[in-house]
């Protein structure tokens, strides 16, 4: 910038109450097969520009007041998602065509499959990521002197899960430290071994947006004859994905993050191939296939057989209604999208001297830094701004995730409050 650092300019314009020049595109770690024609125009997107890019912001109200970076937190609901939910609760208010609802199911069902590279009979509806992580630990064969292999940057149910596993099962906990932000697949390789039934990893963790490598952690897995689990939440929603390429055997996610419906809908990804040994954890009335004489029942025996009772039929609806506008959207210029503003953020916030958690290059929306700053100051500053982030370890880090409707205006907010105080 002609002799200007980039941090001096963030501090000349914070100061002047300057907005930042749109910075180049990065492309950090987009793969070729990402960088695809634009999608055909949808309906109720507005123009593509610098300032929104995807020409969907106009569908995410938050926009209007907000520089909204916390979707590794909760999605904000786009508004084909209300309506859909609007729809829901006048049907059932109503009841005028109660058969939507298992319309939507199916319909949920079969875009999840079609997005993320599975098969129908391979999802299942749970309630929330939690559950499937619990169903998954729950139905290996454990025997005293197994063990799971996690790494710390993992979300804090692995940990609750598999500490009740140990004193139940007998089983041993392996935790891999993190090293400069990353989990390595060599360190996964030395803590394996042919006692390893189980590797669990958040996919892209909540804590720094690290991402793993599913194939790579796959073939560790699979060669000590273990399986592999992985977390979505952080996941699904943010690049293209096929789940029987990524190798993994389980994958459960929620919908109310970076696919933007709401809670109290997840969803299980069970390859076939365990069908037929994996039980479930719980039983009722939803597993029912047929119903024989002397309240005698045959189950399912596809992955619906984990989905026990009733499904939350209006969080269904919204994951119906929000994968029906990603797959408008597509995933590989949303990825392409928020991965370069991430890569600019954390780019920025180095250039600022902030000590980075996040990794360089890499494949994600979130970024992770360490602020060095009071935090309630700091808080209430990008607050009084209209940026919306987490703190995460006492506050003493700060996380900010990059969604499909931010732009860089967003980036360059919380970028400029934190230069107004280095």
């Amino acid at each position: 910038m002609n002799g200007w650092s980039r941090r001096n300019f963030l501090k000349t314009t914070a100061a002047a109450g300057l907005a930042l020049p749109a910075a180049p595109a990065l492309a950090h770690n987009v793969p070729e097969s990402a960088k695809v024609a634009e999608p055909r125009p949808r309906s109720g997107s507005g123009p593509r520009s610098d300032d929104d890019p995807l020409g969907i912001r106009g569908q995410f109200p938050v926009t209007e007041e907000l520089a909204y970076l916390n979707t590794a937190s909760t999605g904000p609901l786009p508004r084909p998602v209300r309506e859909a939910l609007v729809a829901y609760a006048d049907e059932k208010m109503t009841y005028r065509d109660p058969g939507s609802r298992r319309r939507a199911v199916d319909r949920a069902r079969s875009r999840f499959a079609s997005l993320f590279g599975a098969d129908e009979d391979e999802i299942a509806f749970l309630f929330n990521t939690s559950d499937g992580e619990n169903v998954v630990a729950n139905g290996v064969d454990w025997r005293p002197g197994d063990n799971v292999v996690i790494d710390e940057l993992h979300f804090v149910t692995a940990f609750v899960v598999y500490r009740e596993l140990e004193k139940r099962e007998g089983v041993e906990l392996r935790i891999i430290p993190s090293r400069e932000g990353r989990a390595h697949p060599e360190d996964y390789d030395a803590y394996t071994d042919d006692r390893t039934r189980l590797i669990s990893v958040a996919w892209v963790s909540n804590r720094n947006g690290f991402r793993h490598d599913l194939p790579t952690l796959a073939e560790i897995a699979h060669a000590r004859g273990g399986y592999l689990f992985a977390d979505g939440i952080q996941a699904f929603g943010t690049f293209p994905t096929n789940l029987h390429a990524e190798g993994v055997d389980f994958a459960c996610g929620n919908g109310y993050k970076w696919l933007h419906a709401d809670f109290g809908c997840s969803i299980l990804y069970v390859r076939s191939e365990h069908h037929d040994w994996m039980q479930p954890d719980r039983f009722g009335h939803a597993q029912v296939a047929e119903t024989l004489p002397e309240h005698q029942y045959r189950l399912r025996t596809d992955a619906r057989k984990f989905e026990h009772g009733s499904l939350a039929l209006g969080p269904v609806a919204a994951m119906d209604a929000a994968l029906g506008f990603i797959g408008e959207v597509g995933l590989a210029p949303i990825a392409e999208h928020t991965h370069a503003l991430a890569g600019e953020l954390r780019e920025g916030a180095a250039e600022l001297g902030m000590r980075l958690f996040t990794p360089p290059a890499n494949p994600s929306p979130i970024v992770s830094f360490y602020h060095g700053m009071d935090s309630q100051e700091l808080g209430d500053a990008l607050n009084a701004e209209g940026v919306r982030f987490t703190y995460q370890e006492g506050g003493s880090l700060l996380r900010a995730a990059v969604a499909m409707f931010n732009n860089r205006d967003d980036v360059d907010r919380l970028l400029g409050v934190i230069a107004a105080r280095v």
